[in-house]
């Protein structure tokens, strides 16, 4: 298709005015007879021009046939994107596409001010841009009706699957009506897909775009073996050899994206981070500075690239290879578009050559593979572009014609043509010395090391120690990748509180200063200091401990005698040698049994019943002056047949009272009224036994009108 025929007027005007002239497989597709008004699932890899194609197909769902839109009342497009990057870079290129209707657009997602949200949903929009987390709270929230719905976009559906969405997919599909129409674009179709699609869409239209059966034939393919040791010189090498307008750098994990930042900017290169550490502004600067030239080089994770457009991406770098050849496809999409040509380079290492094979077959790819660029290479492509330069081919200005004659005249054109090649040089990163590869497949062999003396070496001082976790085994990798060295000529790693210091071959301290760089910087806020001698490594010594300043205000301490055992005892005071025992030599006598002891008789019940009865239990107590006493006897305290007074049906005999429930003389009829008035107290009150009402036993000792010291009872009166 050489027009944009078939589109809406208003886009298609933006479209010719963005430079458009032909369109997309995947955009032609959504334009084919019988798909407008049909539900869409769309097979469309990264870079196939698919926010356009989604842009397309749903205007005749809004505008409906009329050119521009008028007061919006609730959305009537929701597109649905997994992360805020893509989401915004969505919302940036509908704002262009739909500039000729009067569309406003809203977008609403994580990281933002929700109250900025809020307001522009209250005050209309035409189409809602967001992710599906913030999408569904302001739906819970009543901040977005989707009531006026007409069609809704699922882009990445896959991406948001593997992310976790799918509730919340079906949570804002399922708040609007049904009679909605769902696009959904996917760089592939898992069973999960098809679930979704089956229950979200009605008789939905499958597409398949050329890209999903071939690879994009603007991108050019390469495989860089490299030693396991040379990963980020072949990533500097490349960058140089290339010189991109704009690159970007995959890694696997944000350690490692943090780490080849420092690196770069080490080497000079205008580099920035993405990764998901950072904050939504931050991402949005480091975005910018891409976009508006400030910075050349990308770093990033796969999640944090996920869906973000670079105009202009020339280089693709993967120093982690991929997980699956869906994300291949997904990095390697960012290049090569809008008819330009782009490079995807892998870097492979002997350990991770089975594995590249694997992607590119499993992708359908087809990849040149070679050695990565050399220093020698560089420096030629270096001077390949001075020859190539614009600026030697241009006529002498007016204005520069005095300063190029004193030139000329005072030096030769070979000092000259150095001076410019200087020059040229001075902005740029010396290229890297790489090694030659192990075999495809074969693992690098480790390096012995010496167990013999170290020899001569240099000491460097870390800025990191105990306090900030420092550790050798972290410390050793950083120092060897960074440092260019290996670990034999590192010696002794020895961490501090607040410093590390770090021995060093001597005759591998030039190139490893050389590779740090002026400063010495591994990375951000981790610099080595050169020291000029072996530090101090042993234990600091205490500091002896100041005297005690006298003090008058105590009297003076007498020396103690030293211990009696320490005078050695005159010769004739000394005990003579004990004899031995006899019983030594004496043979072992085994004692006489001892007799049983006699067992006390036990009482028969017939010598109990025939024991006197006139025998007193108690011995007599003498009486105190003015008391009188009275002296218990058995005969006092009745018979023991059970009849004695106190406790009426009992038929205890006489000693220790019976006790449980139910026991005899415990019933209801023995207890009375509690005597009125203060129990008796003083000296001997406690153990006497007041009795209860109606025992008419009588007290041990009593004195008249009182009770006496010797014993307790009642008062008499």
């Amino acid at each position: 298709m050489t027009s944009l025929t078939g589109i809406a007027p208003p886009l298609a005007a933006a479209l010719a005015d963005r430079g458009y002239e032909t369109l997309t497989s995947v955009q032609l597709a959504v334009l084919e007879d019988g798909v407008a008004g049909r539900d869409l699932l769309v097979s469309a890899q990264t870079g196939s021009g698919k926010t356009v194609a989604f842009g397309i197909a749903m205007a005749p769902d809004l505008l409906a046939g009329a050119e521009r839109l008028g007061p919006a009342e609730a959305p009537m497009a929701l597109v649905v994107a997994p992360t805020r990057e893509l989401a915004l870079q969505v919302r940036h290129e509908f704002e262009w596409l739909y500039a000729g209707t009067d569309a406003r657009i809203a977008s609403c997602v994580g990281g933002m001010d929700y109250r900025t949200e809020r307001r522009a949903l209250a005050q209309g929009a035409h189409i809602v841009v967001g992710t599906p987390g913030r999408l569904r709270d302001h739906i819970e929230r009543g901040g977005l009706d989707l009531s006026a719905l007409r069609v809704a976009v699922l882009d990445e559906a896959d991406e948001m699957l593997d992310l976790g969405f799918s509730e919340d997919l079906e949570f804002i599909l399922g708040a609007a009506p049904s009679e909605r129409r769902v696009l959904m674009f996917s760089a592939t179709v898992p069973p999960a897909i098809e679930s979704l699609a089956a229950t979200f869409q009605r008789d939905a239209l499958r597409l398949r775009t050329a890209g999903e059966s071939r690879q994009h034939t603007d991108i050019d393919y390469q495989c860089l073996n490299v030693a396991q040791g040379d990963r980020e010189h072949a990533i500097i090498n490349l960058l140089r050899f290339h010189e991109a307008e704009r690159a970007i750098v995959f890694c696997k994990t944000r350690a490692e994206v943090s780490h080849l930042l420092g690196r770069f900017h080490n080497r000079g290169f205008q580099a920035v981070a993405l990764s998901g550490e950072l904050s939504q502004t931050e991402r949005t600067h480091a975005l910018q500075a891409v976009r508006d030239g400030r910075a050349r080089v990308c770093v990033a994770t796969d999640v944090a690239a996920r869906g973000i457009d670079l105009p202009g991406l020339e280089l693709v770098i993967h120093a982690d290879l991929p997980q699956n050849p869906e994300a291949l496809l997904h990095r390697s999409g960012r290049t090569g578009r809008a008819g330009r040509r782009g490079i995807s380079a892998l870097i492979v290492t002997p350990r991770d050559y089975k594995k590249a094979q694997r992607l590119l077959q499993a992708a359908k790819l087809q990849a040149s593979w070679g050695p990565a660029p050399s220093a020698e290479a560089v420096l030629e492509r270096d001077e390949a572009r001075l020859l190539a330069a614009p600026q030697l081919s241009q006529p002498v200005a007016d204005d520069e014609a005095g300063a190029v004659a004193a030139l000329t005249g005072q030096f030769g054109p070979e000092a000259l043509a150095a001076a410019v090649l200087r020059l040229w040089r001075a902005g740029r990163s010396a290229p890297e010395e790489i090694a030659a590869p192990n075999a495809p497949g074969a693992a690098a062999p480790a390096a012995k090391r010496d167990l013999q003396a170290f020899g001569a070496s240099v000491w460097y001082a870390l800025s990191v120690g105990h306090e900030g976790r420092a550790e050798a085994r972290w410390i050793l990798p950083k120092l060897c990748n960074t440092g260019r060295i290996t670990r034999a000529e590192i010696g002794a790693i020895r961490v501090g509180r607040t410093e590390t210091f770090v021995q060093i071959a001597a005759a591998a301290a030039p190139g490893f200063e050389a590779a740090l760089g002026a400063g010495l910087q591994i990375e951000p806020g981790l610099t080595l200091t050169r020291q000029p001698g072996a530090p101090d490594l042993g234990r600091p010594e205490p500091s002896a401990r100041p005297p005690r300043p006298p003090r008058p205000d105590r009297p003076a301490k007498t020396q103690r005698p030293g211990p009696v055992a320490e005078a050695k005892r005159p010769a004739a005071q000394q005990p003579p040698p004990a004899e031995p025992s006899v019983a030594r030599d004496a043979e072992p006598v085994e004692p006489p049994a001892k007799s049983p002891a006699p067992k006390k008789p036990r009482w028969s019940p017939e010598k109990k019943a025939a024991r006197d009865p006139s025998v007193s239990l108690h011995r007599k107590r003498p009486a105190t002056a003015g008391s009188v006493t009275t002296t218990e006897t058995k005969e006092s305290r009745g018979p023991r047949d059970g009849t004695a007074p106190g406790k009426r049906g009992g038929t205890a005999p006489f000693g220790r009272s019976p006790a449980g429930k139910g026991a005899p003389g415990k019933g209801a009829a023995g207890k009375g009224p509690k005597p009125k008035g203060k129990p008796p107290q003083g000296r001997g009150a406690g153990p006497a036994r007041q009795g209860k009402p109606g025992d008419e036993r009588p007290t041990r000792r009593f004195v008249q009108g009182r009770p006496s010291k010797a014993g307790s009872g009642p008062r008499r009166g």
